[in-house]
């Protein structure tokens, strides 16, 4: 008796499920990449695109601090500050602080982090230690060097009259040299720790084989590290820089603990006598004051960023 094969019945169809609005977003890289910058891009609209094209509005207005109406005058105010004596000794002590300062800051950092890669006993604990003058608040740090530059309690002097090098009291704030070079070497011992910090750490991406296959080349330690180590932080040196000059030509705490833009306001920055003129509520002035340095750092920016793009 034959088996009369039976018919396997076909499996029941699964409805198709339509996918979500933010599964189909999910598969759109480009909508979903946008998305993740959004945050990122509105924090900078409002903490910085809007302050710095109000701040180029108020530059071109009247505005005085309490009061309410203003008028647009253009470029009035940039055009008044280039005849104040005042403005035209901040902009040359701001170069003299600025370019007076960056490149010790290079060269002693530079010199730190080639020091501080070698491998030595407690050399964590001075890695650590190399931090503390960039950790310590500016406003603290600043009223150290205060006491140091005390023109009756000064330790330096007291140093250098018992050691017979100086015949007397040095002024240090009260001279306008010597204020500007106290302002310079303050800058530098609180500035070093960054390049330090910054270089050592591309030192640590340099491959050992390649120096010690340079060494059996018979390289020398100039040849070494201009063949070997500077290709691989050149870039990280580059940037360390122009972060430095930024922050350097914008210094306001540690002038203003220390001089306040004096003596006879001879060692005012952009800062410093921007502040000033905000006192005498003058807010369009103090902005175009300012505002005198972003084309200064933009050319600079521009300039370094061109030696950074080269290798790339």
């Amino acid at each position: 008796m034959s088996s009369i094969p039976t018919q396997r019945a076909a499996p029941p169809a699964v409805p198709r499920v339509r996918d979500s609005f933010l599964t189909r977003l999910g598969r759109r890289e480009s909508t979903l990449a946008w998305l993740f910058l959004l945050p990122g891009l509105l924090i900078l609209i409002v903490f910085m695109a809007y302050p710095f094209g109000y701040g180029i509005y108020i530059s071109l207005t009247d505005a005085l601090v309490g009061f309410s109406g203003t008028k647009v005058i253009w470029f009035e105010n940039y055009q008044r500050l280039l005849d104040d004596l005042i403005f035209r000794k901040t902009v040359r002590n701001t170069f003299i602080y600025g370019f007076g300062t960056v490149p010790f800051k290079l060269v002693l950092g530079l010199l730190l982090a080639l020091v501080l890669n070698q491998q030595f006993r407690f050399s964590r604990v001075f890695r650590a230690f190399l931090l503390l003058p960039w950790i310590v608040p500016t406003a603290i740090s600043s009223l150290a060097f205060l006491m140091l530059y005390n023109g009756v309690l000064s330790p330096i002097s007291w140093v250098l009259v018992n050691w017979g090098i100086s015949d007397g009291k040095i002024n240090f704030l009260g001279d306008p040299v010597n204020a500007i070079i106290s302002l310079c070497v303050a800058n530098i011992w609180r500035g070093v720790p960054f390049f330090g910090v910054s270089i050592l750490a591309g030192l640590q991406a340099v491959p050992d084989e390649l120096n010690e296959a340079a060494a059996l080349d018979g390289a020398n330690v100039w040849q070494r590290f201009w063949a070997v180590t500077w290709p691989v932080i050149r870039n990280i040196t580059l940037i360390s820089t122009l972060f430095s000059i930024i922050w350097t030509f914008a210094d306001f705490q540690l002038i203003y603990v220390l001089t306040k833009g004096g003596p006879a306001n001879s060692t005012h920055v952009f800062g410093t006598y921007s502040y000033q003129t905000l006192g005498y509520t003058d807010l369009g002035t103090a902005a175009a004051i300012s505002l005198y340095m972003f084309p200064i750092l933009a050319v600079l920016a521009i300039i370094l960023l061109r030696f950074v793009r080269r290798d790339d």
